[in-house]
């Protein structure tokens, strides 16, 4: 299997850290996009897509690839209407937050009805134990989940019930997860963990993606 990838060097990392040694990968500037010719590729990783939106009009001139586009801050529809309603088929949204791309998982959505077959015998061959399919929506769902546990945990400093560490050490053992809160943020990013809350609510305007003081004062106090 022969891919293309384009995006940032971490991501492009962590995504070919899962990589069977057998597949043939070519890594391609996004500024090279424009000029290249990506039909004999099986498929395009795209793993930063949000970043250079334009690049769709490109990707849907070319014939052959199946495309796997990173957004997590914007649903895959906003972004595709945003460059005139290219055509639909071949494109696959793919769950780029950080921590997510080095997964034994890739968490997908089809909003356009794309081959989904296609796509997850792509993501196999490639070395992933298999495709996680969710609906299309901002923050897919494993960061959405995280970015919530995470604001919670920000409260519960903030009010003082506990500290950092314990409330780390308590929802580990509680309720068996890998990380706690305050681990996961700083793996992700305190930008990232804002920016996913803050699109969240915008999309949503639920109070439980609204930040917390906390969390946003830390945030600022990072620019």
């Amino acid at each position: 299997m022969h891919i293309a990838i384009t995006g940032k060097e971490s991501s492009i990392a962590a995504l070919v850290a899962g990589l069977s040694s057998g597949v043939n990968i070519t890594k391609i500037d996004a500024n090279h996009i424009p000029q290249s010719s990506l039909n004999h590729f099986d498929a395009v990783f795209d793993v930063d897509f949000e970043a250079h939106p334009a690049l769709l009009s490109h990707y849907a001139s070319q014939n052959g690839p199946l495309y796997f586009l990173g957004c997590c801050y914007t649903q895959l529809e906003a972004l595709f209407k945003q460059q005139g309603n290219p055509p639909h088929n071949g494109f696959i949204g793919m769950c780029n937050f950080p921590g997510m791309l080095d997964r034994n998982v890739l968490e997908l959505t089809d909003p356009y009805g794309a081959d989904r077959a296609l796509a997850s015998e792509v993501v196999r061959n490639l070395g992933f134990d298999h495709a996680e399919w969710v609906h299309s929506r901002v923050g897919f769902v494993s960061p959405r989940i995280i970015c919530m546990i995470i604001n919670e945990a920000y409260y519960t400093v903030q009010e003082g019930t506990a500290s950092r560490d314990d409330v780390d050490q308590a929802m580990k053992l509680g309720t068996n997860y890998p990380k706690g809160p305050f681990e996961w943020c700083r793996e992700a990013g305190i930008h990232s963990v804002y920016r996913l809350l803050e699109a969240m609510y915008e999309d949503t305007k639920e109070e439980r993606y609204k930040i917390c003081p906390l969390l946003k004062s830390e945030f600022l106090r990072s620019i």
